[in-house]
């Protein structure tokens, strides 16, 4: 049975079903990461018959013919050691070697690492921030084989999926993958940026997919949209619309609240796991309710800095390469998406930047860190940073760190917690446009708040509270987990620095 043909839903059908209402299991994600003992086809046969019997009981059924995941590496503990002295050690911990188990894992040819937890696969934006730790503790091998894995992905699925399994490949994550290729070429020179060119171009051209399809009445296609001043940004999006295998019957009830189709929700639901912000009021077009979720109608600020990004890789790459014509096309194509965003996603009257909702043709109200990733990338001027900065200072900065949103809700990528990603882009951010003494405070506090906890319970967290920093993180649809592979990076690199 091939690991990249097997799908839950789609296989086991009834049984799968069953199991995911069953409440068997308090995390949904636990049986879709099992493996099969026998075929699926075996496995089927057996369920319907034995189902209906008096004395059937689910549990021994899936114990008998499944192996379950072995238990998180979360609880792993280093004896009271130093904190960083913690974080070297875990990088062993959480390193997965190369493995044909079967199941839904999609096998990597090299070790990788992974968050830590719930999460027991590589996760694609998770490991360009794990990777600035290993650039600290100079693990710069694991750095090469983590690239090496997500160009193998490029080159023989098309794509970064979100995570290595097969009930991820609906959709990526936040395209980092250029990054990670700049981090590797600080150690290794630019002949780095040449080597990956073509799985760099592989990517991009899987995100403008059909950018040449789009007309004025026909304005967008996958994750391209065709702007009223025609030029071209991206969404995220999902290639199915139907319940995701690893959280099945919460996407049911949430798409039972709505008004709206079912497959529209659950299409939705899925382009904002491919955020990365899975999730957060953000996506909803009524702040506190998910089932308002509007995902696919947006124009992301974060998507497309790092789509502008990449762009700005590969004129590098053709600069050196000296490929003059292709050099000229992607100055354009970076002009022309730096002019969308001014277009679309400033507010100058607010100072900030915003989501764009290109149904609708108006931003998004919502306040979130999203706007740092344009300062981040440089894309920002001066006196827009400056009205970026106040903002942030003013409302974002709390004493644990930078809130993610604004709004108090029950979703775990909103107040009161804070991510390590987001600590680290808004720092820099604020840090290339000279706003140090507020970078650095930042830096101060989220450092302070990673140590706070690590003392009273030796383990580095998934997400932490920055708004009461003697409170746990919470919300979202699982519960705060430990390890944390880019809490550890981002931790390292800020201590670095």
């Amino acid at each position: 049975m091939s690991s990249t043909q097997f799908f839950f839903i789609e296989n086991l059908g009834e049984l799968y079903t069953d199991v995911q209402t069953s409440e068997l299991f308090i995390d949904s994600k636990y049986f879709v990461d099992s493996i099969p003992k026998y075929s699926i086809e075996e496995i089927l046969s057996n369920y319907l018959t034995e189902k209906n019997k008096t004395d059937f009981n689910l549990k021994k059924f899936i114990d008998d013919h499944f192996i379950l995941p072995v238990e998180p590496v979360s609880e792993y503990k280093s004896a009271h050691k130093p904190i960083q002295e913690h974080l070297h050690e875990l990088w062993d911990v959480l390193e997965k070697k190369p493995s044909n188990e079967g199941g839904t894992l999609i096998p990597l040819p090299y070790p990788y690492i992974v968050p830590g937890g719930r999460f027991r696969e590589i996760y694609y934006w998770d490991s360009y921030f794990t990777m600035l730790g290993l650039q600290v503790d100079k693990r710069f091998d694991i750095i090469q084989n983590m690239v090496d894995n997500f160009a193998h992905l490029i080159h023989t699925i098309g794509f970064i999926p979100n995570g290595n399994r097969t009930y991820y490949l609906g959709r990526s994550q936040p395209p980092f993958f250029s990054l990670m290729v700049s981090l590797l070429s600080e150690e290794k020179g630019e002949e780095v940026l040449l080597k990956y060119q073509s799985a760099i171009e592989k990517e991009y051209a899987y995100w403008m997919d059909g950018e040449k399809l789009l007309t004025t009445s026909n304005n967008n296609y996958r994750r391209v949209v065709l702007m009223p001043d025609e030029n071209i940004l991206n969404r995220y999006w999902d290639d199915h619309n139907t319940p995701r295998p690893e959280a099945f019957s919460e996407d049911i009830h949430v798409a039972e609240k709505s008004d709206q189709d079912k497959s529209i929700v659950f299409r939705h639901i899925r382009a904002a796991a491919e955020s990365g912000w899975d999730y957060s009021s953000r996506w909803f077009k009524d702040e506190l309710n998910m089932h308002s979720i509007q995902t696919t109608e947006l124009i992301p600020i974060d998507l497309n800095c790092l789509l502008l990004n990449t762009e700005e890789t590969l004129l590098k790459i053709y600069s050196i390469n000296n490929n003059i014509n292709s050099a000229k096309l992607f100055q354009h194509k970076i002009n022309q998406r730096k002019k969308a965003l001014e277009n679309f996603c400033w507010n100058e009257t607010l100072g900030f930047y915003f989501d764009y909702n290109f149904v609708e043709k108006k931003q998004t109200k919502t306040y979130s860190l999203a706007a740092a990733y344009p300062l981040f990338f440089k894309a920002s001027t001066q006196q827009q940073s400056n009205k970026v900065a106040h903002i942030i200072e003013e409302n974002f900065l709390c004493s644990g760190g930078v809130v993610t949103t604004l709004k108090k809700t029950n979703q775990q990528w909103d107040s009161p917690n804070g991510w390590a990603p987001l600590q680290w882009i808004t720092y820099k951010g604020l840090k290339n446009y000279q706003h140090n003494a507020l970078a650095d405070e930042i830096k101060k506090r989220w450092l302070a708040n990673n140590e706070r906890k690590y003392i009273n319970t030796e383990k580095m967290m998934e997400k932490y509270n920055v708004m009461d920093t003697d409170a746990k993180a919470g919300d979202g649809e699982y519960p705060n987990q430990d390890g944390f592979g880019w809490t550890n990076g981002i931790y390292l690199k800020m201590k670095s620095e």
